[in-house]
């Protein structure tokens, strides 16, 4: 939980356990085996349910603001000052330890259980305070859990035995730590979704209230017993209820999202997907950003994948990266000298939406279903550095740079990895963002292809649902002029559009800009800039 954590907690158990009286010398006095096991157990507990809860605010936050970095660096922050204060805060707790823990566990349960569904219906209801109760519900349960480990590692400890004690309680916390970190995203987001992950978590914290309460019972009066078990359950019912209902509760204020009417929603291990539907127009966002709409897709598809085929001498074989919903492949499947396309996206969900879902199957003709596709679920940037392949066209159909794991796919490193599985006469061509509503970002993008050896070659269409939106094409070559390969069922490429795709006003024209590296990725930066301004 943070170096900084970990020395107010040894600093706060030094002073308190050797003050003399109070409860505090009874209880260390007599703590029984059995006692001391399940005050270990409960550390367990408490460290899972602490980083989870941290990994909630954070990943619900990204999802909501976007800008995943940012969120998480906030999040925990923010956290590790709260559970700095709840240490010092425990400094003022000289007797009386055992019931103070259950009541601290229990608000823990409480403040953290309920996180997730508080910050959900601010955001829909009273979005510009989203920041405001973001903060207070931070440090509520960060205070909380700060209270928490100096405490029990007061009631675990023994006067002549600090140091064992202390080093106990710390290296479970850190293994708590560790499977909370692991659990998140591999189990619980997938299965359960933040809402009702958070209600777990509020429940297994009521869970460990109730266990001490059990075991210390003959050390706590009778009166405060009672109103302790009376907290206990009050929390856990509403936990249970939470638990229950989350499911209802996420679907009515996700809802409030979005315009259309939601009829798939789906959380994978990587990201949130959801297809909305009003009359006939289908859209499907990931994230909570557009990915497509049904009324306008062939206009982004057509531009992003017709004009660089003309380019390319040979159709052999063509690797798309992202595009998992097959509308790309759709457009490539018109040319019959095609004989081998590799689809590479992350997601298997979404591969899997797209080949089994019938409206997605309807949009993109049953596309993945064609012989001539192999679908391979893997990171693009790892696929291009293992690879042996060499591809005579790759299309790239990734999600906006809008994070630094994003924008990786559109850095240096990445387009020299690239060149290197290109054949000779090969090309490849990028979505590149909007180049009127994010100007400096799509011209980052075309000035490190450039950086990266290759011709690069800036393309724009309007997309009614997107807005401006940007293509680059790069080339190993110097290209010539771009044409329409003939023979094609098109509804939107003209001579005319592609002319004027080519052409880019002055509020949209070409700016300095640096180039995007690993080591430097500006391009998320600039990118979350150039958006802002426009909300």
């Amino acid at each position: 939980m943070g170096p900084q954590f970990r020395e107010a907690v040894r600093g706060v158990v030094s002073d308190l356990v050797n003050q003399e009286g109070g409860e505090s010398a009874a209880v260390q006095a007599h703590v029984t085996p059995r006692e001391r096991a399940t005050l270990l157990v409960s550390v367990l507990i408490i460290s899972i349910c602490a980083l989870t809860y941290e990994l909630i605010v954070a990943t619900l936050s990204s999802y909501l603001l976007g800008d995943s970095i940012t969120q998480f660096s906030f999040t925990i922050g923010l956290f590790l000052s709260a559970m700095g204060l709840g240490a010092l805060l425990s400094r003022r707790i000289a007797r009386h330890e055992v019931r103070w823990f259950i009541i601290v566990e229990v608000l823990t349960g409480l403040f953290g259980g309920v996180s997730a569904a508080i910050l959900y219906a601010t955001f829909t209801a009273i979005n510009d305070y989203y920041y405001l109760v973001m903060v207070v519900m931070v440090l509520a349960i960060g205070i909380c859990i700060g209270l928490e480990i100096p405490l029990l590692t007061r009631i675990v400890a023994r006067r002549a035995d600090l140091s064992h004690a202390l080093a106990d309680v710390l290296s479970i916390d850190y293994l708590g730590a560790l499977i909370g970190s692991l659990a998140f995203p591999l189990i619980l987001l997938p299965l359960l979704g933040v809402t009702q992950t958070a209600f777990l978590m509020g429940m297994l914290n009521i869970l460990v209230a109730g266990l001490n309460l059990w075991l210390f019972r003959e050390r706590i009066p009778a009166s405060v017993n009672r109103w302790l078990w009376v907290g206990v359950g009050a929390c856990g019912a509403l936990m249970i209820t939470g638990s229950i209902l989350s499911a209802d509760f996420v679907r009515f204020f996700e809802q409030q999202l979005y315009d259309d009417h939601i009829i798939y929603r789906e959380q994978t291990p990587y990201q949130r997907i959801v297809i909305t539907r009003g009359g006939e127009d289908v859209r499907l966002f990931l994230n909570g950003d557009i990915q497509f709409s049904s009324r306008d897709e062939y206009r982004y598809h057509e531009v992003l994948v017709h004009p660089v085929m003309s380019l390319v001498r040979s159709y052999e074989t063509i690797a798309i990266l992202g595009g998992g919903d097959g509308m790309v492949i759709r457009e490539l499947l018109q040319y019959p000298e095609v004989k081998r396309i590799i689809l590479v996206d992350l997601d298997p969900a979404i591969t899997t939406l797209a080949r089994e879902h019938p409206i997605l199957r309807r949009l993109n003709r049953d596309a993945l279903a064609d012989p001539r596709v192999t679908i391979i679920n893997e990171d693009a940037y790892k696929y291009i550095e293992e690879t042996g392949e060499q591809f005579n066209l790759v299309i790239i159909d990734l999600p906006d740079p809008n994070n630094e794991s994003l924008s990786k796919l559109y850095s240096q490193q990445f387009y020299r990895l690239l060149r290197k599985r290109l054949t000779p006469d090969g090309a490849f061509v990028t979505q590149a963002a909007s180049p009127y509503f994010v100007r400096e970002a799509f011209w980052v993008i075309v000035h490190t292809i450039q950086a990266s050896e290759f011709f690069a070659l800036p393309l724009r269409t309007h997309v009614p649902s997107f807005g401006e939106w940007g293509f680059v094409i790069g080339t190993i070559y110097r290209p010539p002029a771009l044409a329409i390969p003939e023979g094609l069922t098109l509804r939107y490429l003209t001579p005319d559009v592609l002319a004027q795709a080519q052409s880019f006003d002055p509020d949209i024209a070409e700016i300095p800009t640096g180039i995007n590296t690993l080591d430097n990725p500006l391009l998320s930066r600039v990118y979350e800039r150039g958006w802002q301004q426009w909300q």
